[in-house]
């Protein structure tokens, strides 16, 4: 009896170790469908954005592109929105991945009512820097600033989004300038080296709104996966 006992035993061990492996595959493979999607929602979602934000500017005259440089969607360079979408999606998918390697989770303001209002702040940082008048590009810079740092402490305030907003503005406006630099679009009165001095302050503004966002969406792929594991 013993040794039957043990033959059964040797006989019942593969059949345990399949369903684990099945089990983790699928799990990656969920994981990889779920990053695929909050990519592509967060690309969408930065195309539109640039669209809006871009139709603003041109109307102000504040950016002027060349008009045999490229073809033009929206009074825009053809080129300008999926930049920005990409940027985007990069931004969204890095914050909470920022998070979970620094073992500290964001949830300062977690809900999508609180997402939309950074981006209706977000939207209208933009609409200051290109409709209001300001005395000069000082008090405008100053003031965008102030509102940035306002977008940061009221949505964010995390030291990881506050690195990564600095980190990545500065990165995005030295592209800017070499992209002006280079003729491929213009900003009238340009006052810090060929660019105009708040646009620092509207990048910063749009990293911390991407990354509410994409720190929105990875939290809801969260508590999806807590409930397929709870359920299983």
């Amino acid at each position: 009896m013993p040794r039957g006992n043990a033959t059964a035993s040797k006989a019942l061990r593969p059949e345990a170790v399949p369903p684990r492996q099945g089990s983790y595959n699928a799990a990656i493979a969920d994981q990889t469908a779920n990053l695929a999607i909050r990519g592509l929602l967060l690309f969408l979602i930065g195309v539109f954005l640039a669209l809006v934000l871009n139709l603003l500017q041109v109307q102000r005259n504040v950016t002027l592109f060349p008009p045999d440089g490229f073809a033009s969607i929206f009074s825009s360079a053809w080129w300008v929105p999926p930049c920005c979408g990409t940027a985007s999606a990069v931004i969204g998918l890095l914050y909470p991945c920022i998070d979970r390697l620094l073992g500290e989770p964001h949830k300062f303001k977690r809900e999508w009512s609180s997402v939309m209002r950074c981006v209706a702040v977000f939207v209208g940082i933009n609409h200051a820097s290109a409709k209001v008048d300001f005395a000069n590009n000082v008090q405008l810079s100053l003031t965008l600033a102030a509102l940035s740092i306002g977008l940061w402490w009221t949505f964010d305030r995390s030291c990881s989004g506050l690195g990564l907003g600095f980190a990545i503005a500065f990165l995005a406006t030295l592209t800017t300038q070499l992209l002006v630099y280079n003729g491929l679009f213009q900003y009238t009165s340009p006052d810090f080296l060929y660019v105009r001095s708040w646009l620092p302050c509207i990048f910063f503004a749009g990293v911390i709104t991407m990354g509410s966002i994409g720190r929105q969406l990875a939290m809801y792929e969260y508590k999806v996966v807590q409930e397929k594991t709870h359920q299983d």
